[in-house]
């Protein structure tokens, strides 16, 4: 079914035709204003491109590496709570359309099947994702789990100290899963630098940080071993009226210095988009709207799909710039450029009706 896509205006049509509302909500909306989601698009559509002519291009790789982990393209599968609610089989969906594709995705602490369920549904490499739900024991016996079920890198995620107002959920009066036994919320909210080191030092693994919007947090990060600096602003999920990622990247790479690899997440829905980070200098992207979509509209087949027709877009956009290698990206491909249109959820998508998807 998947594969009859063509573009990935059609996998979004198909995800809404098969969400109902309060789930569409979940999975495409923001907080307050959605300012911040907005932001994210707008900052993506105020970057344009200096190409290079005359370069020969016959032959274009489109992978690079995380952790040293290859990768297809530069794409990562983000983090999402309660997949369950996108596809039967939530996290083992998504699981099985990276090691089908050929990409690394995070496991959320917040979604099903179990984590052991998930990493035993495929041998290519994972990364679980932690939300802190309790004391330091309770962390102490989840990473146990983790490193038991083979996951090559953990994930922290501190931009979620109390929950968004996400006033579509709220005018809904609609929860998801994780949300309607909510554990105690001063576990996120009293995490410190020292609580990281302790939950780094416990879990053995390459660590990565999410959540880091500032060059200031990016530079202590580096000095406290932060592996991968993950530069994120929960898709506008979380505090409005923030930067959007692409903006906050340039400034926390600068800090970095590449002393940690950089990934990044926030509203990337195209190849281009995927480009001008990696320009910027993040060695990838991770996309979660894009990801759930992909899920709703098709399952497995729906998701390898979307990342099909990214590397699509990547291979004939790296072959117009005059660049045959990722690596070979830099910010003298970048540009800043006036926006030609008003961003929104779906401004990313011209060729659907009306622009919305409501």
């Amino acid at each position: 079914m998947g594969l009859d896509f063509v573009t990935n205006q059609e996998i979004v049509v198909a995800a809404r035709r098969n969400l109902n509302q309060n789930v569409w909500d979940y999975l495409t909306g923001g907080s307050e204003s959605e300012t911040t989601m907005r932001r994210n698009r707008r900052g993506l559509d105020c970057l344009a491109f200096r190409p290079r002519v005359l370069v020969d291009v016959a032959k274009i790789d489109t992978s690079t590496t995380v952790l040293g982990h290859r990768l297809r393209i530069p794409v990562m599968l983000a983090p999402i709570g309660s997949l369950q609610l996108l596809a039967p089989e939530g996290g083992v969906t998504v699981a099985k359309a990276a090691a089908e594709f050929g990409t690394i995705n995070f496991v959320s602490s917040v979604t099903q099947p179990s984590l052991e369920e998930t990493a035993a549904a495929s041998s290519h490499p994972k990364i679980f994702q932690l939300y802190v739900h309790g004391e330091m024991d309770w962390v102490e016996k989840i990473l146990a789990r983790v490193k038991k079920a083979g996951y090559v890198a953990l994930c922290l995620t501190v931009d979620t100290a109390h929950y968004g107002r996400r006033e579509r959920q709220m005018m809904d009066r609609w929860l998801p899963p994780t949300r309607q036994a909510a554990p105690d919320p001063k576990f996120r909210a009293s995490l410190t630098w020292e609580t990281m080191d302790a939950i780094k030092e416990m879990a053995g693994l390459p660590f990565i940080l999410k959540g880091v919007a500032t060059a200031e947090d990016a530079a202590i990060a580096v000095k406290h071993g932060v592996d991968v600096i993950y530069i994120s602003n929960h898709g506008g999920r979380q505090l409005d009226h923030n930067r959007a990622t692409i903006d906050m990247l340039p400034e926390i790479a600068q800090a970095v210095g590449g002393k940690a690899e950089i990934v990044i997440d926030g509203g990337f829905l195209r190849g281009t988009d995927v480009l001008k980070a990696v320009a910027l200098g993040a060695k990838a992207v991770a996309i979660g709207k894009l990801q759930g979509w992909g899920l709703a509209a098709a399952g497995q087949a729906g998701l390898t799909r979307v990342l099909e027709l990214v590397e699509n877009e990547i291979f004939i956009s790296m072959g117009l710039l005059g660049v045959t290698r990722v690596g070979q990206l830099s910010p003298t491909y970048i540009c800043k450029a006036e926006p030609v249109s008003p961003p929104h959820e779906m401004s990313a998508f011209v060729n659907i009706a009306g622009g919305r998807v409501l």
